[in-house]
């Protein structure tokens, strides 16, 4: 993982204050995806359930097992969310940076460092 940085809104990545809902058929098919071919791509997601979406694949994981996140733009603050939430119990690694698709492994280590008090 990159090294320490200040934590952050989490509003700042992936226009989390956009409204437009995504229907459930689109949610539960970029859900499927990700846990059978390992690929979550939220591009054709509405920006409000993107963070949602990615953190309830993150949490269906079990240790030691990832999944490819696919995105439009560097989903850099995301990193950041997971940082502030889940210190030291992620890993994160970009495969693709862009310019126009980004995809970054995200995954629970084998083993779970403890969290900081």
């Amino acid at each position: 993982m990159n090294t320490k940085t200040p934590t952050h809104s989490t509003s700042t990545c992936c226009g989390g204050a956009a409204t437009a809902p995504a229907s459930a058929e689109t949610v539960q098919t970029a859900l499927t995806n990700a846990l059978v071919n390992g690929n979550l791509d939220v591009r054709a997601l509405p920006p409000a359930r993107r963070h949602s979406l990615i953190f309830e694949t993150y949490h269906r994981l079990g240790q030691g097992e990832s999944f490819v996140l696919v995105n439009d733009h560097d989903p850099k603050p995301l990193y950041y969310q997971f940082d502030a939430e889940h210190e030291g119990q992620f890993t994160w690694a970009y495969e693709e940076q862009g310019p126009e698709v980004w995809r970054v492994r995200i995954g629970k280590p084998k083993s779970v460092k403890a969290a900081k008090a």
